[in-house]
């Protein structure tokens, strides 16, 4: 009977939205590409969490108890996979603020993630899952994806962390993107998370861009020099069948008109709460730096595009060790270098904004070791990728790095 009723009421509602949508005072509807601000320089964060069970330390298919058990915390969302959930924060002005938003998610999940025997993980990739054993949530939106895409959708079973960042418009939000484009290989090094991949060591600082890149719709972004551009980009994407929705982008940055915000998707997914914050206030206040130097842009070249592939990939291979390369010339510099004296320019907003122990935490990170070699470290040390499951979901559980497990080399 209770099914009827819900089946009723459903029909009814869908009934209603039909005559009103008939109703001469209805609004018409907006543009997909058309940009709706909400906010200048606010924050939201998506973290994707792989659901691992306690006893093998496999992947487990168990997102749809999760997310019935969690129902009341409204922010856990479900994703491609069924051993994979996403929680995302509401719209935050600080960092403090997507902090406390994570923070009593995340508190709120753990008793319920302990009593049904399982144990959570936020790195870029699971070190040993296989993803042919990964069973796929059957939405029309993902089945469609795995039809167009086919073997190379099915190895996403990788894990990342979104940045959104208002902007007040679809102009200003491309201008950013051009900026951040510039950043791609820092933020990548700096969460770097995915060192092992089906079992093995990737001889990679991080593996999960590579699971993207081979997707035609994925990867660095196609440059545009203004919202028009991108309009013009995008409706030529999708009447030629490239992509459905604005979702089927799966670039490193992307614009996100219905949010009003600018989306950077290159980090992995941190393995930490401390890291996913570090990063969060890194990206935020490198964005604070440009909206007071706007024309920062025009003074420097835009990177060619195998400039700026080289460089993200000398980031997937060596992490923050990378050497940049700095100009069509062969120039090159310690990406180490190049964050450090960024962390100097940005000091000055973190003061305003109340980051400075975030940054502290990036200096950290730098210092003492990124999750990939931290993961890295104990497997030199015990040659059990189960050590290093165990190792990242204790991590995940403290959000903190335990950098005294793992002391460098």
């Amino acid at each position: 009977m209770q099914k009827a009723v819900s089946h009723f009421d459903y029909l009814s509602q869908a009934l209603l939205q039909r005559v009103a949508r008939l109703l001469p005072s209805t609004p018409v509807q907006k543009s997909e590409t058309e940009f709706q601000s909400n906010g200048i320089l606010t924050l939201g964060v998506e973290i994707e969490l792989q659901l691992i069970d306690h006893v093998s330390l496999d992947l487990t298919p168990r997102a749809e108890e999760l997310l019935a058990a969690t129902r009341h915390l409204h922010t856990v969302k479900p994703e491609l996979f069924y051993s994979t959930v996403e929680v995302n924060t509401a719209k935050c002005a600080t960092v403090q603020e997507v902090e406390a938003d994570l923070r009593a998610t995340l508190d709120g999940m753990k008793p319920i993630v302990d009593r049904l025997g399982m144990c959570l993980a936020t790195t870029g990739a699971h070190p040993f899952a296989r993803y042919s054993e990964c069973r796929i949530c059957p939405t029309e939106r993902y089945l469609d994806l795995i039809d167009r895409n086919q073997w190379l959708a099915r190895r996403m079973t990788v894990y990342g962390q979104h940045v959104h960042i208002g902007m007040a418009s679809g102009d200003d939000c491309i201008r950013y993107n051009n900026f951040f484009m510039n950043f791609t290989p820092h933020i990548l090094a700096l969460s770097a998370s995915s060192p092992f991949w089906q079992g093995e060591d990737t001889g990679l600082s991080s593996c999960r861009p590579t699971a993207y890149e081979a997707l035609p719709t994925a990867g660095q972004p196609y440059t545009v020099r203004n919202w028009k551009n991108f309009e013009m980009l995008y409706e030529s994407l999708k009447k030629c069948g490239s992509v459905k929705s604005l979702k089927d982008l799966w670039w490193d940055i992307r614009p996100s008109p219905h949010y009003g915000t600018l989306e950077l998707r290159i980090c992995d997914g941190c393995a930490t709460l401390y890291e996913t914050l570090a990063v969060t206030a890194f990206i935020h206040l490198l964005a604070y730096w440009f909206h007071e130097h706007a024309s920062w842009l025009e003074n420097i070249s835009s990177p060619q595009h195998w400039l700026a592939r080289e460089n993200k990939w000398r980031a997937i291979r060596h992490g923050p060790d990378a050497a940049l390369v700095m100009n069509i010339d062969g120039k090159v510099k310690p990406l180490r270098d190049d964050i450090g004296e960024w962390l100097d320019r940005l000091s000055p907003y973190a003061e305003k904004l109340g980051y400075q122990s975030y940054l502290a935490s990036i200096a950290a990170i730098l210092d003492r070791g990124t999750s990939s070699e931290r993961q890295r470290r104990l497997f030199r040390k015990t040659g059990e990728l189960k050590d290093v499951v165990r190792f990242n979901c204790r991590e995940f559980s403290d959000q903190m790095p335990d950098w005294t497990a793992t002391p460098p080399d």
